[in-house]
Order: C-alpha cells, then structure tokens, then sequence
C-alpha cells in the first residue's frame, strides 16, 4: 500500500489536468503530457522496487525467525512443548540436557511422572503453577494451554498433527537454592516455650528434706542438658516453672524423639516415693516473638487442664500433643474444689436462674451432675432447669423418677426448643460432663449466654467451651458426679439432698467406675460416703440399671462376635435395633475389658445414620489418644469418638489403620 500511494495520487493529477485543459487546451496537452511522464515514471519505480522490498522482507523474516528459534532452543529455563496426550512435540537444548540427551523417550509423564495428562489446563486462560523434584532438584513448573490455531502446517518448528486442537506448553525453573534459602530462613525461626513441674510440691514432700535440694538440682539438670544439647536457652522463672527459647530446626529434632525429656524427668529418682512430671507448651508458627509466648502460654494451660505429663503445641494452624499417655495421680487435697465451689456459688447468687445442660444421649453421669447442680441452684434460691434432649434407656429410671415427683416443677426438664425461652441476659448456664461445645445438648445456648461455667473430669482438647467465666476441669477425677458432690458440701452448709438426687449422683460415679472398679480413689470413696448419708440407696441404684433381655442379648452378642486385632484389641459390632444402643456399646465395650490378655476394647454401633464408638482401657492403653487421632476424645481409659457414615467395615478399617500407624510411630 506504501508503494501504491504514487498510483492513487494520479487520480488527483488528472482530475486537475481536465479542469486546466477546460481552462486553456495548449496548457491542458502540456499537463497531461507530464501526468503520463509521471505515471511511467511510478510505474517503473513500483515495479523495479517491488521485487527488492519483498526480498529484504522475507531476507528479514527468515532471519528473525531463525533467531527466534535459536533463542527458544538456546534458552536457559528448560522448555517443551507437548500434545495433550502427552507426547513431546518440541523441547529445547536445556530440556534436553536435563533429562539426558540420550533419552529418546517422547512421552513426558514417563521421564517426569509427575508432569502427566492429570495436571494439564483445561482452558487457555488457566495457568497452572506446581513444584517437582527431579534429580535431587527442585523445579518451579508452569504449564499452558496452547491453541493451535495460527500454525501452518509447513511450521519448521512444530510438526503438529491435524486433528490436535491444541498443546501444552511446560516451562521449568529451578528453585532448588531458594527453597534451601526458604527453609534455612524457616528454620532459624525462634519459638518461645514454657516447663512446668506439675507436681512439685507433691514430690518435694515424698522425699526427705536434706535431699529435696539435690532432687531439685537433677531436675535442673535434665532440663538444661536437654535444651542445651539442641542449642536452646533455659531461664527458671519460678522454683517449678521454666522458659525456653529453641530454634525452629530443633523443633523437629524433640518431635522426631517424642519428647524424651518427658520420660528422662519421671526417671529421676533418689528415694522420691513419687516421679516428677513435666508439662510443656510451644507456640509456633507465629508473626512476632510475643504472640509466641502467648501460645506457649495456651499450650501450657491445656497441658495441666488435660493432666500434665504431656506437651502441647499450638500454631496457626491447630494443636499438636505429645506423651500423656499415663493417667495423673489423684491429688487428696480438696482446696481446688472449694476455691472453685465458692466461685459457683458467687455467680449463681448474682444471677436470677440456672440452666444446667450435660452432653449429647446423657448418661447417668451427666443427668446426676445436672441434678446435683439443679439442687445447689435451689438451696440458693434460685430458680434452675435441666435441659435434656434423648433420654436413654439408662436414664429413663431417674429420669421419670424426678419428672413424676410433685416436689419438682413441671418445667425442670427442658428440651433444647424451650429453653430458648428461659434464657435471659441475668441467666447462668452450667455445663456438666463435657467440655465441648458441639458436643451439648444445646450448642446455640452457649453462643447466647453471657455467663457459662463448666464442670467435666474428661481431659480438654482443641475446640473448648472458650468463654466460660469459670472452668473446674479434674482429669483424674472419676466421674463428673464426683466433682458436683465435693462442691454441694462446700457451696451450701450441712446440705441435705432428697434421696432420688442422691440416687441420681451415686449412679453417675457407679456407672463411670464400673462399680468401683476403675479410677477409683480417696476423694471417690468419700463423695460415695456423702451420698449414702443423704440417703443413697445402693440396691435401689441397682435395679434401676439392670438390662431387659432384649439388651442383654444384644450386649452378649456384641461380646461373642469381638475379633481381637493384633492379639491385644477387641474389636465388635453392636446390634442397633435396640433402645439406647450407644449405652449398650459402652457396657460391651467394658466387659470385653474382663477377657485376659486385652488391653483396649472398641465397640461400634450405627446410630442416627453415624456409627458410634466406645472405646475403653483399663491402665495399659491410652485409648484417648487412639480416639484423639479419630476425631473424638475423653479420657485415658474411657474415650469416644463418631464416624461421619455409616459403612461399619470402612470404620473398622480407619480404626485398624490408626492402631497399625500409632504403634509404629510409638504413641501407644
């Protein structure tokens, strides 16, 4: 068009040539003999430079095309392109060096398995971005679709079969040094943690005097040999409380050993009658150096709220735990029960009603706690209520036994639909028999009401009730109703409980211990004692829980199909069509405990389109860890955990699998 201008300008040329021939004829012959010289002229260029242009042209197309392909093929960042089948089409010389230039391979997933059909784009505008190892080195790869379209099929560079839409153009970087840069970073990290003795003054006092100083002075030692060897700082803040600082690297050095200095500590012994313990809380993963001390303070607080003898580490992203795996001794002293019981009654007095809620399918443990709580609200002149959703066949003794006593207002059993209506800004809320949220028989309470107490003897986990203004949680406590009867003796003078509630408190211990067999210590005999002088009666306790036929049945069928897993852990199946199967499942789960030989038990139900697992122990298994790593949770030889489904062989084999995986890695 450039050459053609001349040619479109004659128009011009002659049409002024016709107004000046119209002017004057002599003039007109003379411009059009020069319009025609003119014309020759252009026409002679046009030609001449036609040929010459065009040359240079494709001279210069050539070339640049061959310096592009020469800079493509000679690039630095490895670079090939592939169909969507997978097969190499192109590759430049860095690509070719770094798989080998001797491999005449043409599928890409079989030299890099990881680059395969799975991961390629499915639209132009995706741009996928991943990272691989590949001899020993770490690439940054990228990976786009490619249309077709616009490639000629006499292309030099690609030879590109007619019926492919498109291909997927791969492009590596290697980030091998900045990742070594990245996690030397990371690694160098600081995080901020804290040691507690849990029981110091309970071993100073178990050893004699002139040696507490050298028991102390061991301890010291253990704790500073073991942070020391790792590169940390130790600074004793209190004659029982410790705080460290470890590199991040060193992290997973003691993760890798478990904490050893959890068992070196209790191994400490120069005639102490008890071991020392040590609880320990890490904050990792933090922005600044402070919010990392705050976590550590937060593990360390979950550590001796779940029983000491463990570490806890807690980051962005969750909470890990480490050891626990021994139940903490009972402490004879009873000052926290009544610290705590004077803080209950201050808040019930300040507050016009109590709504007292257990967990979800109570059981005798959680309705007696209820009740014992209901009776210290009343004896404090205050109205109270219980909420209760599904009363199960194991309650259902107590529960009509209370519910069709005139003493009792109609209104002291509540479903969770009611109770919305009771609840008001000067309304209390106790929590009994669980710690979690979700695992009430009202969860939205919780988020309403602006003060909540909580009384539970299983050990905390992650997600707790977290704005409670008063938490009494004994791990080593037996039972929830033990707990409740210690604080009833403190909260109201020489109380006196109706026998029915009296019964309801002494079940819940009963139940939990198994009839005193498990957990049991001082503090247990003696809650016991105080609920048989306010009328406890022991056989009417006991025909209360007796099982209809039907259940027996099913409990013993529980009981003859158990298979036992690894020679060491009764595994069954509860038979769902009965009342109150959850119940019955835990009662198989306790017998199959009395077979020789068997250290854990699980028993499954499906219920409410879940399946249910209780699982127990008896002193040679944490079963809480097992059901920790399940989603669930509970105590050392008592837990529990839910399966979102209902396929019984998929359960069993996630709790197989569980099993295999923490007795390889050494956590039971």
């Amino acid at each position: 068009m450039y050459m053609q201008w001349p040619f479109i300008m004659t128009i011009l040329l002659v049409a002024m040539n016709l107004w000046v021939y119209s002017t004057n004829k002599r003039a007109g012959m003379v411009m059009s003999v020069c319009v025609v010289i003119y014309l020759l002229i252009a026409c002679a260029l046009y030609l001449y430079n036609r040929t010459i242009i065009f040359s240079d042209m494709i001279q210069f197309a050539t070339q640049y095309g061959v310096v592009q392909n020469t800079l493509l093929k000679e690039l630095v960042v490895p670079y090939v392109l592939v169909l969507e089948d997978g097969r190499i089409i192109w590759e430049n010389d860095t690509f070719q060096e770094l798989v080998g230039s001797k491999n005449q391979e043409k599928m890409l997933a079989k030299i890099i398995p990881e680059l395969n059909r799975s991961i390629y784009p499915k639209s132009e505008t995706e741009n996928i971005e991943l990272e691989i190892t590949y001899k020993e080195r770490d690439y940054s790869v990228q990976l786009r679709k490619i249309s077709v379209e616009g490639f000629s099929e006499n292309e030099a560079l690609l030879e590109i079969p007619e019926e492919k839409e498109y291909f997927v153009a791969i492009s590596l970087t290697d980030v091998t040094e900045l990742n070594e840069y990245v996690k030397e970073n990371e690694e160098q990290r600081l995080i901020a943690g804290l040691i507690y003795v849990d029981n110091y003054d309970e071993v100073m006092d178990s050893v004699e005097e002139v040696r507490q100083s050298l028991l102390v002075a061991l301890i010291d030692r253990k704790i500073n040999q073991y942070i020391g060897n790792i590169d940390g700082i130790v600074k004793k803040l209190e004659k029982d409380k410790y705080f460290i600082v470890i590199k991040k690297k060193s992290y997973y050095t003691i993760q890798a050993d478990k904490f050893s200095l959890l068992e070196d500590v209790k191994n400490v012994n120069i005639g102490n009658a008890r071991s020392a313990t040590l609880s320990i809380g890490l904050g990792m993963n933090t922005a600044t150096y402070a919010q990392s001390y705050n976590y550590a303070r937060v593990a360390i607080d979950l550590a001796l709220a779940r029983g000491g003898d463990q570490a806890v580490i807690k980051d962005c992203h969750g909470i890990t735990y480490f050891g626990g795996k021994k139940e903490q001794t009972a402490k004879n002293t009873r000052v926290k029960a009544r610290v705590k019981a004077e803080a209950l009654r201050e808040f019930i007095v300040s507050k016009d009603e109590v709504i007292v809620m257990g967990h979800r399918i109570s059981d005798a443990d959680s309705l007696g706690a209820c009740v014992g709580i209901y009776r210290a609200a009343v004896e404090l002149e205050k109205k109270a209520h219980i909420v209760i959703n599904d009363v199960t066949s194991s309650v259902r003794p107590l529960y009509d036994e209370i519910a069709k006593n005139k003493a009792y207002p109609k209104d002291i059993f509540l479903t969770s639909d009611k109770v919305r209506d009771y609840l008001t800004d000067n309304t209390m809320v106790v929590v009994v028999d669980t710690n979690k949220a979700e695992m009430t028989d009202c969860p939205e309470l919780l988020k309403k009401a602006k003060t909540i107490a909580v009384l539970d003897h299983h050990r905390q986990g992650s997600n707790v009730i977290e704005n409670a203004v008063l938490s009494y949680i004994e791990p080593y406590s037996s039972s929830t109703c033990e707990m409740v009867a210690e604080v009833l003796q403190y909260i109201v003078e020489d109380i006196k409980l109706p026998s029915v509630e009296a019964d309801c408190l002494y079940a819940g211990i009963m139940i939990d211990t198994r009839n005193f067999m498990n957990r049991t210590g001082v503090r247990t005999f003696e809650a016991a004692a105080f609920l048989r002088r306010c009328g406890a009666d022991i056989t009417r306790v006991r025909k209360m829980f007796r099982d209809d036929m039907d259940s027996y049945r099913a409990k013993a069928e529980a009981i003859r199909a158990a298979e036992v897993y690894r020679n060491e852990y009764a595994i069954s199946v509860c038979p769902s069509d009965i009342s109150s199967p959850t119940v019955l499942a835990a009662q198989a789960a306790n017998e199959l405990l009395d077979i020789s030989g068997i250290k854990a038990s699980f028993v499954m139900v499906e219920y409410n389109n879940q399946i249910f697992v209780s699982a127990r122990s008896i002193d040679e298994l944490n079963v809480q860890l097992i059901a920790e790593a399940l989603g669930g949770g509970g105590h050392i030889n008592s837990a529990g955990m839910q399966f979102k489904f209902t396929d019984m062989s998929r359960a069993i084999r996630m709790l197989k699998e569980t099993i295999d995986t923490m007795i390889e890695e050494g956590d039971i």
